[in-house]
């Protein structure tokens, strides 16, 4: 009972702290000059972001706490944001682009290897920055970072706006049409590109093998929670509207057909057409197998092989009754004898040549 009501408690309090900063931010927008703004702003602590207490973005490899204008009203109209970014040995943070802001990303301690591609037809830019360095990534390239080495390391990345957004390219790619990711894929099949979506990690991720071996780091088992909330026009292969995430934007849509059933998605029709359909739908994830127990998909996969080997050993038992009737038929044959031969020596005796009864010469 206590603890039920602390954590009314705590929400209530969240979303009233939400709600404020919201007014704030509004307010500053809508403040004519920047002397309105300071007498919004009117505490000095309201401009003192504090990056080790902030809500960080976290994952196998390492973390981020981001000042933006969403948590920090103060940088409203000032064309600012900044990131610091902590990697635990081995660290990655995946590739991802910023679609509103470049990037200037300054390695604080260690040494990080650090890629990225702006456009079609750009050639792939890779560096190792070492501490005292900074790199460049322009606006909407698709960039990454790794600790190359087995200490954490910390690095720190400005931003040239103020809500300069952040786009995880495996996550929001595989969030896509399942049978869109699969023919771009080369027609993968839906129920693999459903697979490969549940096991992509969070966007601070343990990094390459090779740095893993190095400093003998296991990679286990990584949080999966940054995966593209879905709904009738992305759904995977078997949701329904029980499996998707409730968020401001998704909603529960019933079919027009039946009003008590909800529709799912159109997106992979072509599923029992596509190569590896049958088998990709054996690979469905252990997790899910032991919360719903066998799918439809499963099963009838299941019914199919088992089918198709009960007609291969019907026609094998066939082919060796006809071929062990033949073979008798042949050992019948083989023994023949001619009447005019039947109680006669196979070699004459004297007497029978003398008597020319044996086969004469014609």
């Amino acid at each position: 009972m206590i603890s039920s009501v602390l954590l009314s408690l705590a929400l209530a309090s969240g979303a009233l702290a939400q709600s404020s900063i919201a007014q704030k931010i509004a307010a500053l927008r809508d403040a004519p000059t920047q002397v309105d703004r300071l007498n919004i702003l009117d505490q000095d602590s309201d401009f003192v972001f504090n990056f080790l207490t902030g809500k960080a973005a976290t994952g196998a490899g390492g973390s981020a706490v981001g000042a933006t204008v969403a948590n920090f009203p103060v940088l409203v109209n000032n064309g600012l944001a900044m990131t610091v970014g902590f990697l635990g040995p081995c660290g990655m943070n995946t590739p991802h682009t910023h679609p509103r802001a470049t990037e200037m990303l300054y390695v604080v301690n260690g040494t990080i290897s650090s890629g990225m591609i702006e456009e079609n037809g750009a050639r792939f830019v890779f560096n190792t920055v070492n501490a005292g360095s900074a790199m460049v990534f322009p606006k909407g390239s698709i960039h990454f970072q790794q600790n190359e080495g087995c200490e954490p390391i910390t690095f720190v990345a400005a931003l040239n706006n103020e809500d300069p957004g952040v786009e995880s390219i495996a996550q929001r790619y595989f969030g896509l049409p399942p049978d869109v990711v699969a023919a771009s894929l080369g027609d993968l099949g839906v129920q693999e590109v459903a697979g490969i979506e549940a096991m992509i990690p969070d966007s601070f991720a343990l990094g390459t093998q090779e740095c893993l071996d190095r400093c003998g780091i296991s990679r286990g088992t990584q949080p999966t929670t940054q995966r593209e909330p879905r709904n009738a026009n992305n759904a995977l292969p078997g949701q329904s509207s029980s499996d998707w995430k409730a968020t401001s934007t998704a909603s529960y849509w019933h079919s027009s057909s039946t009003p008590n059933s909800y529709a799912t998605s159109t997106h992979y029709t072509r599923n029992t057409q596509q190569t590896g359909a049958l088998f990709g739908a054996l690979a469905e994830d252990a997790q899910t197998v032991a919360a719903k127990g066998v799918s439809d998909s499963v099963a009838i996969a299941l019914i199919v092989v088992v089918c198709v080997m009960g007609l291969g050993y019907l026609a094998l038992a066939a082919f060796y009754f006809v071929s062990r009737r033949r073979r008798a038929a042949e050992k019948a044959n083989r023994w023949y004898v001619r009447p005019e031969m039947s109680g006669r020596s196979l070699v004459p005796t004297s007497e029978e040549r003398a008597e020319e009864k044996y086969d004469p010469a014609q």
